[in-house]
């Protein structure tokens, strides 16, 4: 990883779950696939090797029926607290591709994922941006970092919402 700047966006979420559940959830891909992505869409988990040098590969499906297929490059992974990976658009071979929606969208986007426990809960931090990165990559990220952010937080939410039915 040759960039480690600031990441640029940076979620918080506590949830009234055990640590444990949460990484659970995470990482075991017949959790994942139930709450993973944007509201209305659907998970395909095609791969999950969730290990340093493993790969995640799915695809997404919208209500519309376009499917976009992705991959997670796993940097760093310490159960049950910490996780680092890069994530791609992808091919369904999981070659890297340009994002459908934008040209300049950055191919390699870090994602560092921790894990903290306190009196039951569970707060979760995710930090991410751009590695590797042109300056139009860049600016492009930082043109859609509020639709991302929103986005994730629909994601977050979906979580909570599974983890409370895991109870």
């Amino acid at each position: 990883m040759t960039d480690t700047q600031d990441y640029g966006l940076v979620l918080t979420r506590t949830f009234d779950a055990p640590r444990e559940l949460v990484y659970k959830v995470w990482t075991d891909p017949e959790h994942f696939g139930k709450w993973w992505g944007p509201q209305g869409f659907s998970l395909h988990v095609e791969k999950m090797d969730v290990r340093t040098g493993g790969i995640f590969l799915g695809s997404q499906k919208s209500p519309e029926g376009h499917v976009m297929w992705g991959k997670f490059f796993y940097q760093e992974v310490t159960p049950p607290e910490k996780l680092v990976y890069i994530q791609s658009f992808s091919d369904e071979s999981g070659n890297t591709i340009r994002a459908p929606f934008n040209e300049n969208w950055p191919l390699e986007i870090i994602n560092i994922l921790t894990l903290v426990e306190e009196n039951g809960k569970t707060t979760l931090t995710l930090q991410g941006g751009p590695i590797n990165a042109t300056e139009e990559e860049r600016a492009a990220f930082e043109q859609m970092r509020p639709m991302v952010q929103q986005g994730f937080g629909g994601t977050l939410n979906q979580l909570e919402n599974y983890l409370e039915s895991q109870k």
